[in-house]
């Protein structure tokens, strides 16, 4: 066994390993927050706040009793309150026999249920939130074009304009004589642009106007790879520009995506310029199934990068409100786009293959990772929602749940009885490790 050709591969592994671990305890770690900030807002007494599960490696008690520590297995974590029977919320009705009231009422099964209902509520809320702040601070960070456009930075391309050339600083006017007002509206011009390599730009330069060449403004260049695609997974890097496929030359992102549209999941040869390098590089698209926005999905053959621009417009830093809302939007799409998602694959529109489990999950946190701080906190996010979304399905076992059994409660006046807790609760775990154990078949024998 070649054991040093083995290191590199245990080294991904245990990369991978940590970056799944560290996005699942912050998420965990905020889900939980949510339960016990509200839960003590409610007077419901936290005797337990864990990271965790399993043996205990640090712990300390703050001034309200409650004991905070993290455990040995980092794969989720809880809130035990007072008269709970255990992590899972279990009622302890032999020591709520011999508490007064005002003890029961510091209890979750002995609160009203409006503390109780929005102490389950606040772990998804809490997710949620997480992921809008986390999407509005991304969003803040990278900043909105500003209009009119002004060139920031150009982009490393294999072909050179001739002088008189686009510099960094030119307000850009228009494009073969197409207007362009502002970031959208280059966008809507390119489809109209002629697919060349150089083409003619109306500038300002200095407040006098120019006329200059320039490169078409959106090539077959890398600007983010999405985690274990084809594109990643063949090795190809962030800046890398697609001069040409099995051949044929390549000058907009537009030519790309039609001939791997067009290949059916044939293997390409890919032509490379990196850094003034040229390398090849094989792959086979993948069939992806992908949201319109409409409530749809449409199926479509892929590589897994996104394109960039040629030139890199300024930016301005948008306003608090702005982001926020940007990062409500955000999270809106997440949870309707994953809801849609599940509603077509239980009705086999799409593939069941699009449900994946813990090894799918952590292979994409370290291949999101690897793309950067950035590309990892927006993964964070991404996974918050899902996360908070899944907690609040009517499942017992998760809040979504308990959520159930309150409404059941306000409706009746009271609980569902002890044993048929029990049931449904064994039912609630059936139907979980069932999920889970056909979302990890899926990551280890889907494509």
């Amino acid at each position: 066994m070649d054991l040093v050709g083995l290191v590199p591969e245990f080294g991904n592994i245990i990369y991978t390993v940590v970056a799944f671990i560290i996005a699942l305890s912050i998420i965990v770690a905020i889900h939980e927050y949510g339960h016990y900030i509200v839960g003590r807002w409610s007077g419901i007494h936290a005797e337990v706040f864990s990271i965790g599960f399993g043996p205990v490696l640090a712990s300390r008690v703050d001034k309200r009793g409650t004991v905070w520590q993290i455990a040995a297995l980092p794969f989720g974590g809880f809130v035990k309150f007072s008269g709970d029977a255990d992590a899972a919320s279990g009622k302890d009705g032999e020591a709520m026999s011999e508490m007064d009231a005002a003890a029961l009422r510091r209890t979750m099964h002995g609160a009203p249920i409006w503390a109780r209902a929005a102490t389950v509520a606040a772990g998804p809320i809490f997710n949620f939130i997480l992921s809008i702040l986390i999407f509005g601070a991304v969003i803040m960070a990278q900043g909105e074009p500003t209009s009119p456009m002004q060139v920031a930075r150009l982009a490393d391309l294999p072909t050179s304009a001739p002088e008189p050339a686009l510099q960094v600083g030119d307000e850009i006017v228009a494009i073969e004589g197409v207007v362009i007002d502002d970031i959208t509206g280059l966008y809507d011009a390119v489809p109209d642009l002629p697919q060349e390599a150089v083409l003619g730009y109306d500038i300002l330069r200095d407040g006098q106007a120019m006329q200059v060449n320039g490169p078409y403004p959106l090539p077959p260049l890398v600007a983010q790879l999405q985690p274990g695609s084809a594109a990643m997974d063949a090795g190809l890097e962030v800046d890398d520009v697609i001069t040409a496929i099995d051949g044929a030359p390549v000058v907009a992102f537009r030519e790309l995506q039609d001939l791997v549209g067009a290949s059916e999941g044939q293997p390409l040869l890919l032509d490379v310029w990196r850094a003034g390098q040229s390398l090849e590089f094989a792959l086979a698209p993948r069939k992806v199934d992908l949201p319109t926005g409409e409530g749809t999905f449409e199926t479509r053959w892929l590589i897994g990068m996104t394109g960039g621009l040629a030139f890199e417009p300024a930016t301005e830093v948008p306003g608090f409100g702005a982001a926020l809302s940007a990062g409500v939007r955000q999270t809106k799409f997440i949870i309707e786009s994953s809801l849609s998602g599940l509603y077509h694959m239980i009705t086999g529109a799409i593939s069941s293959c699009n449900l994946r489990g813990p090894i799918g999950i952590a292979e994409t946190s370290g291949a999101a990772a690897s793309q950067g701080a950035q590309s990892f906190i927006w993964f964070i996010a991404v996974l918050s929602t899902a996360v908070g979304l899944l907690n609040l399905f009517p499942i017992p076992v998760l809040d979504g749940g308990h959520l159930v059994f309150h409404a059941y409660e306000a409706v009746t006046g009271k609980p569902p009885s002890d044993n048929a807790l029990r049931v449904l609760m064994g039912i609630g775990l059936a139907l979980l490790l069932t999920l889970m154990a056909f979302a990890l078949t899926n990551d280890l024998f889907c494509p």
